[in-house]
């Protein structure tokens, strides 16, 4: 009693000098829907969390000077080898300072699974159409979180000097220098002269610990900002609509089960550092501009560059007395910026093809949708052939394959492929539509036959559960041009001119982007070819009450939980 008195107390002390009880009451009786694919978001939030608390500990030892020194530390390999002082204290990291490997190989792991959970995150949010209005600007940010990540990642593991990643910065200058006009002057003003230079390294370390994670942490609170303002789109089911949100509050279930989910991420990360090495720079030596190493490979995430950049011909025009290297400004800024830039440009021009100016709280399944899922995989067959053909020299060696015939089957892949993807990804959506529109029409098989009095023998069926049929029930397809003239102001679709190239264009692309099988009305169980066994429920119709909806505009009752 006396520590609630206590507590009661605190709060009263506190509320009296803030007033933020009221708004600490609303935060905890958030409301979260719960969906597996949802924690994609949560293992990049917390990756970043144990990046930045292994990088101050990290921090606390590395030294960033290109500074030469001799080496005289435990590992007895490098004894009596020059080396900068960047590199040098990389090593005392790693062999002197307890639990620095641990710490070092932590931090690295929690990169990739940051960068790696952003990618799936970003997929997810794709396919599922969750980028659609009201969050076209968080989708944004989104991107721009990814964009900002790589970079980050790419600063990072070049900050230790060694071979491998000095290899790294030498690409960077390259595509630096491949840039017309100003490329010499952008390469001179990051090294500070000629490559490598004495400033490079503290340069990047300042980029690497102050710049790019505060511009992370400021969008990172930019986008969970938005999602919280906006509440979180859920899942299709029973009770779902767009104007409720049901879940979980945030206290203390969900509270209790993110706190829990963050532990279990660190475990992982955690396990991967201690059983599996990763970028083990004593390995590869100090960095030495006249050297490299074989079967050098970048991280995953810079794989895509590296490929796009193997892949390319020979090309270089010279105009007006200056060397365009086209074999370099291509693959370095167009693959990606493909990718980037029609990602960020996505809801937009979706919008526009369809007329769809509606909010949408709640997800598509992805086969709902098939030309966008079509068009997201064609994105990632695109991504893939880039990521494989970076290690094609690899590849080449452990299956004995000519390297130029791997180089030729990816240039030819890295337009095959996306189509393939694309048109095998939107049949297998197509498909499975059918498959749900026999299953509202037919029911679900039960392996029951039953001989009729005609003599006709029949399998006996039985209607899907009402959870099942309310996500079955979803699938409302996006609007078809032209369309019937608009109800009220911001509802309907209105009526595209076809007057025009534009105009007809629009008209094409809204009946691709919109094909799909038509959802079937009435009961289902209406085709006489199937009894349903006695006593069995029937059909719950198509426009059954699913639950209770709530009003939008009321901020008290737009979201209730589930009942956990």
């Amino acid at each position: 009693m006396s520590n609630s008195k206590g507590l009661g107390g605190v709060g009263v002390f506190l509320d009296d000098r803030t007033r933020g009880a009221a708004p600490a009451r609303r935060f905890m009786r958030k409301i979260f829907p719960d969906h597996w694919s949802f924690l994609l978001g949560e293992i990049a939030l917390y990756s970043f969390i144990i990046l930045i608390l292994t990088g101050i500990f990290l921090t606390l030892f590395f030294q960033p000077s290109m500074t030469d020194v001799v080496y005289h530390g435990v590992y007895h390999p490098l004894d009596g080898v020059r080396m900068s002082e960047a590199y040098a204290s990389t090593l005392n990291i790693s062999f002197d300072v307890r639990g620095g490997l641990l710490l070092r190989q932590i931090h690295h792991w929690a990169a990739l699974l940051f960068v790696g959970a952003i990618m799936v995150h970003m997929l997810r949010v794709f396919f599922t159409g969750a980028y659609r209005k009201p969050r076209e600007f968080n989708w944004i940010i989104g991107i721009a979180i990814f964009t900002i990540s790589i970079f980050e990642g790419l600063f990072g593991y070049s900050l230790p000097d060694d071979l491998l990643s000095g290899t790294g910065l030498r690409i960077t200058q390259g595509v630096l220098q491949s840039v017309p006009i100003v490329g010499t002057y952008l390469s001179f003003f990051l090294f500070g002269g000629q490559f490598p230079g004495h400033v490079i390294i503290p340069r990047l370390y300042i980029i690497h610990v102050l710049i790019i994670p505060g511009l992370l942490l400021a969008l990172i609170s930019a986008h969970l900002f938005l999602m919280f303002h906006q509440k979180h789109t859920q899942m299709p089911g029973k009770g779902r609509t767009e104007t409720n949100v049901v879940g979980a509050p945030m206290y203390p279930y969900f509270m209790a089960k993110t706190g829990a989910f963050f532990f279990f991420v660190f475990a992982v990360v955690a396990l991967l550092s201690t059983f599996a090495q990763i970028n083990p720079i004593w390995l590869f030596g100090p960095y030495n501009p006249s050297g490299i190493t074989a079967g050098s490979q970048p991280d995953f995430y810079m794989g895509a560059l590296e490929g796009a950049l193997r892949i390319m011909p020979n090309w270089v025009s010279n105009v007006g007395g200056y060397t365009i290297a086209w074999n370099v400004i291509i693959p370095a800024f167009v693959p990606l910026g493909i990718i980037f830039g029609g990602a960020a440009l996505w809801p937009f021009l979706e919008r526009w093809i369809t007329g769809d100016h509606r909010e949408h709280h709640i997800n598509d399944r992805p086969r709902n949708a098939p030309t966008r899922t079509g068009i997201g995989m064609a994105a990632v067959a695109f991504y893939g052939v880039l990521w494989l053909e970076g290690a094609n020299d690899v590849i080449a060696a452990q299956l004995h394959i000519p390297l130029y015939t791997l180089t030729w089957i990816a240039r030819v892949s890295v337009f095959l492929a996306p189509a393939v993807a694309y048109w095998v990804t939107k049949r297998i959506c197509l498909g499975l539509q059918r498959k749900d529109t026999h299953l509202l029409e037919h029911g679900v098989e039960t392996g029951i036959i039953r001989q009729l009095p005609s003599g006709e023998f029949i399998e006996v069926t039985r209607p899907v559960s009402e959870e099942v049929r309310a996500v079955l029930e979803s699938r409302t397809g996006l609007p078809q041009l032209p369309a019937p003239a608009p109800g009220e102001p911001g509802e309907g679709v209105p009526a595209p001119s076809e007057r025009g190239a534009m105009g007809k264009l629009r008209v094409r692309l809204n009946r691709v982007l919109t094909e799909g099988i038509p959802v079937p009305t009435g009961n289902g169980h209406g085709n006489g070819h199937a009894e349903l066994r006695e006593g069995e429920p029937a059909a719950v119709p198509s426009g059954a009450d699913h639950g209770r909806e709530l009003e939008a505009g009321s901020p008290d009752e737009e979201e209730r939980p589930s009942g956990h």
